[in-house]
């Protein structure tokens, strides 16, 4: 397993969101089922699926930040025939962001969001072998546009057996940048196994990143939990039940695995004292999330 994996958080019905996606990409695995009771949002049903052997986590809690573009997931396709298939299946219910077509950049390439409002880049690169299938993708816009070098250096800083890949930046002949301050065009960069891209966005919007798409840090121990929420704090916002985010407004989750264990593996008591123990935490705490489990 990653130790980082994407997290989406949807409104309700798991069970459509699932199928959904199930009937856009091919060989979706489906695991990890459950449900949490008695939280804010009511019963919070729990899944994860994995697309192309990247794991996606989901959960439906109730109605909050919509998705948008500033986190989008590049799909490198194998031929310009399964980029097309992928582009009409996620534009059926979706919207077109940028049409599929020749760019300079790619042969073929398009931006849409799916009926849930999740942001897929389709893109053939003739024949290239990508290094890997999905790539999770950062743009920076808003108060932060021009930050993205900044933000690709600092998380390369934190997590273990990482690197910056390329770097490519806008040019004066760029003429679709409207955003003076916009300086990173597409960067690429590996966090401890798991591939990144980050930009800053050309065009001036007010998009901001949202708590409806989080990265999950899986940590093996304590001393793992508190060093990525130091680090990933720093200079950013403590929120709850494990989630922040950090300097530049990215939401993440610091998750020791213990507690994923715990969850999938405990009665409905056992799971219901943890989720009480939790709920009232920021930064979780091992020690007492274990001792809710065996009820001391």
């Amino acid at each position: 397993m990653k130790k980082i994996t994407p997290f989406l958080w949807f409104e309700k019905d798991m069970d459509a969101v699932v199928n959904y996606y199930a009937s856009i990409f091919p060989d979706v695995k489906i695991s990890n089922p459950g449900q949490l009771e008695g939280t804010p949002s009511g019963t919070v049903q729990m899944n994860s699926i994995t697309i192309y052997g990247t794991r996606f986590d989901l959960m439906t809690a109730g109605p909050y930040l919509p998705f948008n573009p500033t986190i989008s997931f590049i799909i490198n396709c194998d031929s310009q025939d399964e980029a097309q298939d992928l582009w009409g299946k996620i534009t059926k219910e979706g919207k077109e962001l940028m049409p599929i077509q020749s760019y300079d950049f790619a042969p073929m390439f398009g931006w849409a969001q799916d009926k849930y409002g999740v942001s897929w880049q389709v893109m053939y690169m003739n024949g290239e072998k990508p290094a890997e299938k999905i790539v999770s993708t950062l743009m920076f816009c808003g108060d932060v546009c021009g930050r993205a070098e900044e933000a690709m250096n600092f998380y390369t800083s934190i997590f273990k057996n990482s690197h910056i890949d390329y770097i490519s930046q806008y040019q004066e002949s760029d003429s679709e940048v409207d955003d003076e301050r916009a300086k990173t065009k597409h960067a690429g960069f590996i966090l401890d196994g798991s591939r990144f891209s980050v930009l800053d966005s050309g065009k001036k919007s007010p998009l901001t990143f949202q708590q409806a798409i989080s990265f999950v840090v899986t940590c093996n121990n304590q001393t793992e939990v508190d060093y990525f929420w130091e680090k990933l704090t720093d200079g950013g916002v403590e929120v709850q039940c494990g989630w922040l985010n950090d300097k530049f407004g990215v939401p993440w989750q610091i998750v020791p695995k213990q507690m994923t264990e715990m969850m999938s593996t405990g009665t409905p008591e056992q799971i219901k004292r943890v989720t009480d123990a939790f709920m009232q935490m920021k930064k979780f705490d091992i020690a007492t999330l274990e001792q809710a489990f065996v009820g001391e």
